[in-house]
């Protein structure tokens, strides 16, 4: 576990996992005041622990609010675990996954039918007091208000929070790697997928006054309307070269449109910097994306 002080009350933290390249994958952001302390999503069970213990590190002694993006394992997983350790926080997220948070068993079941052996790694997801999680659509704290903003797409149930400068954006535009060569990105569209959602969604939130936008994979960016821009027309793209694949015939589908999308997407074409077992998790994960936008294309 690691973290960086990435401006001052704000950290990152690292939350890498078992699996191999599942590392510089899932960050979870802290802000930190005299007045107000909140935690965007903390990851899988798995994490929970060593997440305390960097907590501790920094000097976290109470945690007003933890903000779910959106309630998948691999953010919001161990949320229940968590609570334990900070009794008295309360949990804010999107009001379709109340619900799923208290009593998680269909999610749990609904994570292992689709990530089978990652689900396994990542950690049972514990449930949370009934008390403890709700919806609120703006936040008062004693640094500023939180506002929130529903951006269904990676997940009907996802938020993005604005406070002060700062957008934490969950995957609403998609993954990214930071590398000396350039910026690594990719959609991150699993079914169902509907892309007028996603477009809406970041069209949403372009207009906002904000001067970092932070990642739940991986990191952050300063230049963020290019960043939301770059997302948007990504997703067009890339749902354009899935449908004049897919015109083509079955046959070798994915293979394909990879090949055709590291040709064509700069940003995407950066794959090749990535660490290899980074690389091979990515592989994995881009399936997920397209098989949504294949559905997608199939159903317009």
């Amino acid at each position: 576990m690691t973290y960086s002080i990435v401006n001052p009350n704000l950290y990152l933290i690292t939350l890498d996992q078992k699996l191999p390249g599942f590392r510089n994958f899932i960050n979870a952001w802290l802000y930190k005041s005299e007045t107000t302390t909140f935690l965007v999503d903390p990851g899988p069970k798995y994490s929970i622990m060593r997440l305390i213990k960097t907590l501790k590190e920094i000097g976290v002694e109470r945690i007003d609010y933890i903000l779910l993006t959106h309630i998948h394992i691999d953010h919001a997983g161990g949320a229940g675990a968590l609570v334990a350790h900070y009794p008295g926080v309360k949990i804010i997220c999107h009001p379709k996954a109340v619900g799923h948070m208290t009593a998680p068993d269909k999610l749990w079941q609904g994570s292992l039918k689709v990530l089978g052996v990652i689900a396994e790694s990542y950690g049972e997801i514990i449930p949370v007091p009934a008390g403890a999680v709700a919806f609120q659509d703006q936040i008062e704290t004693g640094a500023g208000d939180i506002n929130v903003f529903e951006t269904p797409g990676h997940a009907i149930h996802h938020l993005c929070f604005q406070f002060q400068n700062y957008l934490f954006a969950g995957e609403v535009a998609g993954v990214i790697h930071c590398l000396k060569e350039g910026i690594y990105a990719r959609p991150a569209t699993p079914p169902r997928f509907k892309l007028e959602m996603s477009l809406a969604s970041l069209d949403r939130i372009i207009p906002l006054d904000t001067a970092m936008i932070c990642y739940g994979h991986y990191g952050f960016r300063e230049d963020v309307k290019a960043a939301l821009k770059a997302a948007r027309g990504q997703l067009l793209f890339w749902v354009e070269v899935v449908r004049s694949q897919l015109e083509k015939g079955e046959g070798n589908l994915k293979e394909r449109i990879i090949a055709t999308l590291k040709k064509e997407d700069a940003a995407f074409a950066n794959m090749k910097y990535l660490a290899e077992d980074i690389q091979q998790r990515e592989v994995y994960f881009v399936g997920n994306t397209l098989n949504g936008m294949k559905e997608y294309v199939m159903e317009i």
